[in-house]
């Protein structure tokens, strides 16, 4: 991969090459700056952000305000690494100048490379639209969060011989469309491995087996930081809110305990400096002059410069 940023023709030679693409989710600079050095190849900005981040109960309520300050704080963070943005749940839904003035806002507004759209067969039309217009998509097939109620939850997509061939069917349409890349989330291994080699874009499997031409996984997932449900795809690289929480801990124990601050956390003033404070302060006058009302002018506090 280039030592420079990664633009869209790399991610399609690595599958070419058959070399595995690295995502990972990032909401915020310090994430994407880590998150690039790393190495990996692409960041999302997810509307996951809704639920791991700004605390909705799922994906529906964030909107585009909240997803564009996002993604613009991640492309300050990413010199290297593809950046993409996650259309909101309404959108992209109600027509194709909604979907065009959305996803514009993105790249203009967010500096995104790329954005992302869930559905098959009935957003065909609109990534035509989006591509025509200069802004590049990726597509989301399998389980599609946002519209999760409609496909019985949040379930495994494909499990049957008409649902694998629905699922190929959207993603070849996509890839006409004009999509560079597609997204495959809970299907089963066997299905995405036929997926991926019946399409020339790379597939990224979150939940769809190792035969994917790459991976993704929300960031608080695999970093441990995310509480209650894990679903079976996500395997934990670290433990970070048991880390987070004890470290929370100590600090609270050590402010109560007035061990810290300790003198090494603290600033020094020079004794001379102190004293003419001191000194100054002695001066005071109190609140009244010999009782005629008129309050005496206050002492100054002389600083050496020097």
């Amino acid at each position: 991969m280039p030592s420079s940023k990664i633009e869209i023709h790399h991610l399609i030679d690595m599958k070419r090459r058959g070399e595995k693409i690295s995502m990972l989710t990032a909401y915020d600079y310090p994430s994407a700056r880590i998150l690039d050095e790393a190495g990996i190849e692409c960041l999302l900005v997810g509307d996951s952000a809704a639920n791991v981040v700004l605390g909705y109960p799922d994906t529906l309520p964030v909107d585009m305000d909240e997803m564009i300050m996002l993604t613009r704080a991640v492309s300050r963070g990413a010199k290297r690494a593809f950046v993409i943005g996650d259309m909101p749940f309404m959108s992209y839904n109600i027509s194709v100048s909604d979907a065009i003035r959305n996803a514009g806002r993105f790249m203009k507004e967010g500096r995104a490379n790329a954005i992302k759209l869930e559905g098959g067969g009935a957003v065909a039309d609109t990534v035509r639209f989006l591509v025509k217009a200069g802004i590049p998509v990726v597509g989301h097939l399998g389980l599609t969060p946002q519209t999760a109620g409609m496909i019985g939850g949040l379930k495994v997509q494909g499990r049957t011989a008409e649902q694998a061939a629905l699922i190929l069917e959207d993603a070849k349409r996509l890839e006409d469309a004009g999509a560079f890349m597609l997204v495959l989330e809970a299907v089963p291994k066997r299905v995405a491995a036929l997926i991926s080699k019946r399409v020339s874009i790379p597939v990224i499997g979150i939940g769809a087996g190792c035969d994917c031409d790459g991976q993704v996984l929300v960031l608080h997932d695999m970093l441990g930081i995310s509480a209650g449900f894990k679903p079976k795809f996500v395997k934990r690289y670290a433990e970070l809110e048991q880390q987070m929480l004890d470290a929370a801990r100590r600090y609270h124990e050590e402010v109560q305990a007035r061990t810290f601050p300790a003198e090494e956390h603290s600033f020094a003033i020079d004794d001379k400096q102190y004293s003419q404070i001191e000194a100054a302060l002695g001066k005071t006058p109190s609140k009244s002059n010999g009782g005629n009302g008129r309050s005496k002018p206050r002492a100054r506090v002389s600083v050496a410069t020097n």
